[in-house]
C-alpha cells in the first residue's frame, strides 16, 4: 500500500510542477501538453513519467540536451514521501501549500487559486478554526496597510488566513 501511495505522490508532484509553472504565467493546466523549457518541444509520455524519467534522460531533454531543472525531481519526491507520511487528509493542503512555496520563491507570487485549494482542504477544520484565520488576516493586513505593500505582498495576507485555519491558535 505504501507504494501506491508514494507513486500517486509522484503524480501530484508531476502535476504540482505544472501549477508551479503554468499558474503565475496564466496558462491553462489543463490543456497544452508539457513541453521542455529551452526548446519548447512537446515532451513524450516516456519523458513525462514522475522521477523515473528525469533521472533515465540524465536530467537533460532528449533532443537539445540542455539541463532540465532540479525542481521537477525534487517536487515530485517532496510530494512523494509527504503523502507517505501525512495523512491522507492533509495531502490537499500540503499540496496546495507546497505549490505555493514553490511559486511564491521562483516567480514571487502567491496564486489566489491554491490559497481557495487549500481552504477546501482544510474544510473540517474551519468551524474549529475559523477565528484563528481571520485574526491571522487582520493582522497581516494591518502590516501590508502600514508598509502600503513594500513589506509583503497581499497574497501573503491571504496565505495568513490558510494557515490560520489549518493551524490553529
Amino acid at each position: 500500500m505504501e507504494l501506491l501511495v508514494f507513486v500517486l505522490g509522484l503524480c501530484v508532484g508531476s502535476f504540482a510542477n505544472v501549477l508551479i509553472d503554468r499558474l503565475p504565467k496564466g496558462e491553462s493546466v489543463w490543456f497544452g501538453r508539457s513541453h521542455c523549457d529551452h526548446c519548447k518541444k512537446t515532451l513524450r509520455w516516456f519523458e513525462l513519467i514522475p522521477l523515473l524519467s528525469y533521472f533515465l534522460q540524465g536530467g537533460r531533454c532528449r533532443r537539445c540536451n540542455k539541463t532540465l531543472s532540479l525542481q521537477y525531481p525534487i517536487i515530485e519526491l517532496v510530494t512523494g514521501i509527504g503523502f507517505l507520511y501525512l495523512p491522507w487528509t492533509e495531502w490537499i493542503i500540503f499540496s496546495s501549500l507546497l505549490v505555493i512555496f514553490v511559486t511564491d520563491l521562483k516567480y514571487m507570487i502567491i496564486p489566489d487559486s491554491m490559497i481557495v485549494i487549500g481552504v477546501i482542504g482544510s474544510i473540517g477544520a474551519i468551524r474549529e478554526n475559523m477565528l484563528a484565520g481571520l485574526g491571522a488576516v487582520l493582522f497581516f493586513l494591518v502590516l501590508y496597510l502600514i508598509t502600503r505593500g513594500r513589506g509583503m505582498g497581499f497574497g501573503d495576507v491571504k496565505l495568513a488566513f490558510l494557515l490560520g485555519l489549518w493551524l490553529g491558535f
